[in-house]
C-alpha cells in the first residue's frame, strides 16, 4: 500500500536539525579508515556512534584481525591526544592513574598523571590485569575523574576508552565482572574477514611497501566539532512508540527462558542514545525502528547472560537478541 513509507522515502523530508556537516564528517572518518582497514564497516560505524554519545567500547576478537590497529587509526582521525596501555597481570592502579612524587625543590608531593589522562585511551587485553586495576579503570570511566590524595582531577573531553579482549586465550586472565561490563555502551565482536576481504588485505599490505598505516590517516574532526555534533544528537526526535518499542524488547530479556540475566534500564538508555546517533549519521532528525535494531546486539552482547543449558548447546547472545526482536511488534 502506498501509505507505507520506506526509510529511503523518509530521508526526503527536510531535516529540522542541520545534520549535513555531521554526516559528511562521519563519511570522511570512514573514508580515512578505509585507506588501511578493509571491511569492518560495522565495527567502524559502532566506534563512531559510541564517540558521538560519550560511550566506551569493549572490542572482542581473536588475535590478528586488526582490533588494535583499527582503534589506533580511529583515534588518529580525531585531533585529540591518544594513549595506549597494555594490561598485564602485574599492572597496578598507580600505573594507569598516576602517582604522587616528592619534589625536592618545593619539598612537596606532586601528582604525576598516568596514561589514563588522555582523550582516546586504548586498553589492550583488559582482562589481563587484576581486579584492583580493572576497578580503578572502571571508576575513572564512570566518574570521568581521578581522586588522588584528596584532590580530584577531571578528565578532559572527549574521554573515551577502547578496550580489547581475546576470547580464546583465557589462561592468566581475570574475567570482567558483569556489573563492570555495564560501563561499556557496546561490546563489539570482530569476526574474521571474508575470502575477498582477505585477498584485499594482503594486496594493500603489499602495495604499501612498508609505509606505516598511521602516516596514511589524516585528522578530520576537532573536539569543538565533536561537542557540536553531540549537542545536535541530543535534539533528535524520538516518538513515544519508539520508546515503548525499546522498553518492550529490554523487558523481554528479563524473563526470556534462554537467559539467566536480562538487560537493565542502563541497556534501554544505551539503546536510545545509540539509535539517536544512528539516525543523525544517516542525516535523519528522527529515530526509526531500524536504528533501534542496529543498536540492540552490540548494546546487549555483554549485558545479557545465557542459561548454562543454552550456553552448552552453543546458543549465542546474538541469536537470542534476534529472537526477541522478531517477537516484538515493530511500531508503524
Amino acid at each position: 500500500m502506498e501509505e507505507n513509507n520506506t526509510p529511503e522515502e523518509e530521508l526526503s523530508f527536510n531535516s529540522r536539525i542541520p545534520l549535513e556537516d555531521l554526516k559528511k564528517t562521519v563519511d570522511d572518518i570512514k573514508a580515512e579508515l578505509s585507506k588501511v582497514i578493509i571491511g569492518q564497516k560495522d565495527f567502524v560505524e559502532l566506534l563512531i556512534v559510541s564517540l558521538l554519545v560519550d560511550g566506551h567500547v569493549l572490542i572482542e576478537g581473536v588475535p590478528g584481525i586488526a582490533k588494535t590497529i583499527t582503534a589506533k587509526l580511529f583515534a588518529k582521525t580525531l585531533k585529540t591526544d591518544f594513549s595506549r596501555i597494555q594490561f598485564t597481570p602485574d599492572l597496578m592502579p598507580s600505573d594507569i592513574l598516576g602517582t604522587s612524587i616528592f619534589n625536592l625543590n618545593s619539598s612537596e608531593f606532586e601528582f604525576k598523571q598516568g596514561p589514563i589522562f588522555s582523550n582516546i585511551i586504548l586498553i589492550d587485553e583488559i582482562n589481563r590485569a587484576p581486579a584492583k586495576t580493572q576497578a580503578a579503570l572502571f571508576e575513572t570511566m564512570e566518574e570521568r575523574q581521578v581522586t588522588m590524595d584528596g584532590t580530584t582531577y577531571t578528565m578532559d573531553t572527549p574521554f573515551m576508552v577502547l578496550a580489547t579482549q581475546n576470547p580464546i586465550e583465557q589462561e592468566g586472565t581475570y574475567a570482567l565482572p558483569e556489573a563492570q561490563l555495564d560501563r561499556f555502551i557496546f561490546k563489539i565482536k570482530v569476526a574474521y574477514p571474508s575470502v575477498e576481504e582477505e585477498i584485499q588485505i594482503i594486496q594493500t599490505h603489499h602495495e604499501r611497501q612498508g609505509s606505516k598505516p598511521q602516516e596514511m590517516i589524516k585528522s578530520v574532526i576537532t573536539p569543538k566539532q565533536l561537542a557540536d555534533y553531540k549537542s545536535k544528537i541530543q535534539e533528535i526526535i524520538v516518538e513515544e512508540k519508539i520508546v515503548k518499542y525499546i522498553a518492550n524488547i529490554i523487558t523481554k530479556t528479563r524473563n526470556h527462558p534462554h537467559l539467566y540475566l536480562g538487560g537493565s534500564p542502563r541497556a534501554s538508555i544505551a539503546t536510545l542514545n545509540a539509535a539517536k546517533a544512528f539516525a543523525a549519521i544517516n542525516g535523519r532528525d528522527f529515530v526509526i525502528p531500524e536504528d533501534v535494531k542496529k543498536a540492540l546486539v552490540p548494546v546487549l552482547n555483554h549485558r545479557i547472560i545465557l542459561t548454562p543449558e543454552r550456553e552448552m548447546e552453543g546458543v549465542t547472545t546474538d541469536s537470542v537478541v534476534q529472537m526477541i526482536m522478531e517477537s516484538v511488534e515493530i511500531p508503524r
